[in-house]
């Protein structure tokens, strides 16, 4: 496989994603900066930065705090049932976020404002943070934790002064995850009535289609998002924290409770309530109260079978798409191959409703053929998930020996061949796990799919929010359970390799 046939292809997949971010440039030029200015200048933009900011200040503490105590609780103390609580702290990624506004406006229908979107957003995307945060504190070596204790450091002092200062990048990582979830999530702030820029793009859309208006607003939604960016990468800095020296890392002891058993166990258990709790029985009381006659298989079997279909599409796409780009990085690291990540990269950091508003403009302007099709729906979907099929294969690709490459070279074959029958089988586990977390990002999927998908195309997520715009709340109940049913295996998928990562 010629390496500059590779770096092209690589060249190709990083142009495409750039169109979003070059589509906000250009059409921010084609407006003119004068009403382009008047546009983003006024009252409307300003509410909008406020809500945005009150979003992220109160919900990202908030979520650390929560995540950080579960991953304590489950992974350095003696809580009972430590396992079982682990699992039900990252099961509420299977439920998607406007299934959770869905569920808590069904059972507090005056829920609404910033109060009901930091709640809401807290219980919908702590497992973020959890994850990385458990997996971190499961790979701490505690011989720095003895050291600070022995010179003298109660427990709260070797907490905040070891142990968090070391889950840093961990609690980043998750945060700008978060971060950015708030900054591109649609149906639970719309169910609220809780106005973001995402809502304001969509309502702009639906009542203008590709209007000035509307690309302003996603100009200073990505501005929010490089902001976020930037925030994460100060906050993070680029302190060291391995363990350099012989020897391996024991396991840490886990911390007695005592007389605070009983208080500890109440915080997982609540959060549990609230997070898994409330939309399952919220589910079940609308099916309950639907009855058999909600399950319309003639509708739900068409948007089962077309999700799927799409899913399984865009994860094999999104996958070829990010193929070269892993090999490069693997094989060949240096300046031109990181500057080509990160143009696959930055993608996944824009909301899916900037990368749709793109599409329809370029669609409409210069494809007008390709207006509301399939393929610009597939497109779409390679572009926002195409993060989550590169770390994957990147990953996998550098667990498979170069030697092995070169052996199938020196044995006839060419480096095409050598790539497709030894490293790509060999990377084959990690790329079907960023093919099932493409899929499962395809099957929650809403934004995207609203503006780009062809007349007649219905999904679990489109399908659901149909129904619960027109408050038919028991109709859109299958929908939603069928939606968390298939997300489950994926989250146990992503709880047990983090715990396998970790060598537990």
């Amino acid at each position: 496989m010629p390496r500059s046939s590779v770096t092209g292809v690589a060249t190709l997949v990083s142009m495409a994603a750039l169109l979003p971010l070059g589509f906000v440039v250009w059409i921010t030029i084609q407006t003119g900066w004068q009403t382009a200015i008047a546009m983003v200048f006024r009252a409307r933009v300003g509410e909008l930065l406020v809500n945005t900011l009150l979003l992220e200040a109160w919900t990202v503490p908030l979520t650390i705090v929560l995540a950080m105590t579960l991953a304590w609780l489950t992974e350095r103390t003696n809580l009972p049932g430590a396992r079982v609580w682990a699992w039900l702290a990252v099961a509420p990624l299977a439920v998607p976020a406007f299934v959770h506004s869905y569920a808590w406006i069904s059972v507090a229908p005056g829920l609404h404002g910033l109060p009901a979107g930091v709640l809401i957003s807290v219980l919908a995307y702590f497992p973020f943070l959890y994850l990385p945060i458990a997996a971190q504190l499961r790979r701490l070596d505690p011989a720095a934790e003895d050291v600070a204790a022995s010179l003298g450091l109660g427990p709260w002092s070797v907490f905040f002064r070891v142990v968090l200062p070391q889950t840093r990048f961990a609690i980043c990582g998750g945060s700008l995850l978060v971060g950015l979830h708030l900054l591109a999530e649609y149906g639970l702030y719309v169910m609220i009535r809780f106005d973001t820029f995402t809502t304001a793009i969509m309502d702009q859309f639906q009542s203008a289609y590709s209007g000035p208006a509307a690309n302003m607003l996603a100009g200073v939604l990505v501005l929010c998002c490089l902001g976020v960016l930037g925030l994460e990468a100060r906050i993070r800095g680029d302190e060291r924290y391995a363990r350099v020296g012989s020897g391996s890392a024991r396991m840490p002891d886990r911390r007695r409770l005592g007389r605070a058993t009983v208080p500890c166990l109440l915080i997982p258990a609540l959060t549990a309530v609230l997070s898994l709790g409330v939309p399952l029985f919220t589910l079940g009381r609308w099916l309950e109260f639907g009855g058999a006659a909600v399950w319309r298989m003639e509708a739900i079997g068409p948007a089962l079978v077309q999700t799927l279909l799409l899913a399984v599409a865009g994860a094999v796409l999104a996958t070829l798409a990010a193929a070269p780009m892993a090999w490069l990085s693997v094989r060949f690291p240096g300046r031109r191959q990181r500057a080509l990540e990160v143009c696959h990269y930055h993608v996944g950091a824009l909301p899916g409703v900037v990368v749709a508003l793109a599409l329809v403009a370029i669609t409409v302007r210069v494809a007008m053929p390709l207006y509301q099709t399939v393929f610009t729906v597939l497109f779409a979907y390679a572009l926002m998930f195409l993060p989550r099929a590169l770390v994957g294969l990147r990953a996998s690709i550098a667990q498979a020996p170069v030697e092995l490459e070169r052996a199938a070279m020196a044995l006839g074959r060419t480096p095409f061949q050598s790539v497709r029958q030894v490293t790509m089988r060999l990377a084959a586990p990690g790329a079907a796990v960023g093919m099932a977390l493409v899929a499962l990002g395809i099957t929650t999927e809403l934004t995207a799919t609203l503006m780009l998908a062809p007349n007649g195309t219905t999904t679990l997520a489109t399908e659901f929010w149909s129904l619960t715009g027109e408050i038919d709340y028991a109709a859109a109940a299958p929908y939603a359970l069928m939606m968390v049913v298939a997300s489950l295996p994926l989250t146990f998928l992503l709880h047990a390799q983090s715990r396998r990562a970790a060598g537990r």
